[in-house]
Parts: structure tokens; sequence; C-alpha cells
């Protein structure tokens, strides 16, 4: 079977498509073909070296595909079930803890990038219906961690306001996720195209932060003064002190991004004052992913695709991310 590999010390141009044998599964896991994945932050980290890992590994931690095989003891899984995989496959439910956050798929351990993966069983859960492969396998790190957030860590009531920074992948489905829960949504970006997409998905007011760099304010005037109960906070050090400014009396801000920076200020008297939180969110348990599946079905989901490559146009599909120029997810077809 064909497979992706980054030798190290990582880089685009060094991405090799290699062969490699394909694995049975032994007691407690299945085969999976592979028929997508989806492009992450967390896997250009590792792509180019930023995030180092192993020699040779296998990236993409995304996974979507039909089951070929099962090994002994799995009664979970049949051949021809479609699956999805699991961003965290040892964290099966409550709260998370270290040991539980290990032996992640293009990072700790082979990856998705490849025709055919044998992974434990419990790294899987089952596919949503009405999604093809590439939609269903953009809900497994961007998708979980927006659900996480705003359905997790936070008590969010309809009605409640809810503020999204740019057009990636946990940005649109948490506005997504927050329509259905019967909140309202602000979005910020510094394309007023992209806005105008926000706009058609639910977005209720838009920001161009590049021509409102005082954008925290802005929410406050847009909310009566209340601010937003939740801000999924993406950017990190550049964009922290607005989201302090913007969050509500109580609220939480989700801490999901560093795209501007790793460490920066943050306005602690302003958050004590406003007894807001922040909380940290990395994706989510097996049990959350379920629940996630569930409300795509209840809710009619549709996962916002930005783009498609086939796998040998792995590289490419990185250059893309790396040009900011996409909106919502860039999906690697595979197989089939």
């Amino acid at each position: 079977m064909r497979a992706i590999s980054v030798p190290k010390p990582g880089g685009l141009d060094k991405l090799a498509l290699v062969e490699v044998e394909a694995r049975a599964p032994g007691h407690g896991e299945i085969q999976v073909q592979v028929r997508a994945s989806s492009l992450n932050f967390h896997d250009y980290l590792v792509v180019t070296g930023l995030l180092p890992a192993e020699d040779g590994r296998v990236p993409m931690s995304d996974g979507a595909g039909v089951v070929t095989a099962v090994g002994e003891g799995v009664e979970d899984f049949a051949v021809g079930d479609r699956v999805l995989s699991c961003f965290f496959p040892n964290w099966l439910d409550g709260r998370p803890r270290l040991e539980k956050m290990r032996g992640v798929p293009g990072d700790n351990v082979d990856g998705f990038a490849a025709e055919t993966v044998t992974m434990p069983a419990r790294g899987f859960t089952r596919m949503p219906t009405g999604l093809d492969f590439a939609e269903a396998a953009t809900l497994t790190c961007a998708g979980l961690t927006a659900w996480r957030a705003l359905a997790v860590e936070t008590h969010l009531r309809p009605g409640d306001w809810v503020l999204v920074q740019g057009s990636g992948g946990v940005s649109l489905f948490a506005l997504q996720f927050a329509r259905q829960m019967g909140c309202r949504v602000i979005a910020t970006s510094s394309s007023d195209a992209k806005l105008q997409r926000m706009a058609a998905l639910g977005a209720e007011h838009l920001i161009n932060y590049r021509e409102t760099p005082a954008w925290g304010k802005r929410v406050l005037e847009l909310t009566g003064g209340r601010g937003a109960d939740l801000v999924v906070e993406v950017g990190g050090s550049g964009t922290v002190a607005q989201s302090v400014r913007a969050v509500a009396f109580d609220g939480c801000i989700s801490m999901i991004g560093v795209l501007t920076g790793l460490s920066g200020e943050v306005p602690t008297a302003e958050l004590f004052q406003k007894n807001a939180r922040i909380s940290g969110i990395t994706v989510g348990s097996r049990a959350q992913q379920l629940d996630m599946i569930a409300a795509v079905e209840a809710g009619g989901i549709q996962p916002v695709v930005d783009s498609r490559y086939p796998l040998e146009q792995l590289a490419d599909a990185f250059r893309h991310q790396e040009s900011q120029q996409h909106f919502g997810k860039i999906c690697i077809d595979i197989g089939g």
C-alpha cells in the first residue's frame, strides 16, 4: 500500500510517497481502508518538523474509512462498517488526564496518510450518516474541539452570544453548533468575503478586525454591553487581550489555538473582575465524539470543505493551508 512518510527533520519538500506492507489486525484491532483525511495545524507542525516525531512517521491525525478486517475480541465493528478515527485513542470518556492523551495518530504513532491502517478498535467510532468520507474526516479534530468548547466545557443556553475568530475549521464548526443550539454568533475575520460566507452560515454580526482592531469593544456594543458568553479563541497571544475585553461577566474563553504566538500578556485584572475564565481545550474523548456525531446527524450539520487533494499531493495541500486563503477544511482523498 502507499503512504506518506516524514523524514527527519521534516519539511514539505521532503515528504515521501512510500510503499509499505499492510498489517493484519491482532487482538482488539481492526484494519481500515482509509478513504479520507483532513488537515489540522497540528499536522502542519509535524510535517514541517516544528513538532518533532520519529523518523519516517506517517502523518495525519484525522481518518475516515471502511473496516476491511477485524481481529479477535472486537465486538463493536464488522467488515464493511464506515468508521471515524479518534484523535486521542486512549481517551475513552471522563475528564482529560495525561495518560489518556498519549498515542495521537500522526504524531506519537503512525497516522492516516496511508491507504490502509491497523489500529486498536477503541480508537474509532462509527461514521455519521449523510456525510461522505472527506466531510466526516473533518470532524475528528476540528469538529470535536468545537463541540467540546460549546457543549462540554460551557453551559450555553439559547440566546447566548458566541464569538468565533476567523474561518478555520474549528471556528466554522463552532458557528454551526452554536446556531444549532439556538445561540447568537459574532464572527471576526480580516476578509470581508469570508465574513459574508460566515453570515450565510448564520453569523449575526460581522467584524473585520483589520478595520476594527479594538474588536473587543465592538463586541460589547453589539451585545448591548453584555459581551460574549463564550469566546472561541484560536489566535492566542495576539488576540487574547481583545477576547478578555469581549467576554461577558461569568463568561468563558475557550483557548484552542495559538496561531499568533505561544505566549503573551493576559489582562488578568479585567479577567477576574468579570469573574470570567480561560479554559484550555485539546480536542476531546471518544464518548464526546459519539455525542457530537449524534448532534451532527440530528441537526444536519454539513462540514465546510474548502478543497480536496489526492494523497500524493499532500505537500501541496499544506502549502494551500500556509497561504491562509482557505475557508473551512482542506481534505485529502485516499484510496477508493
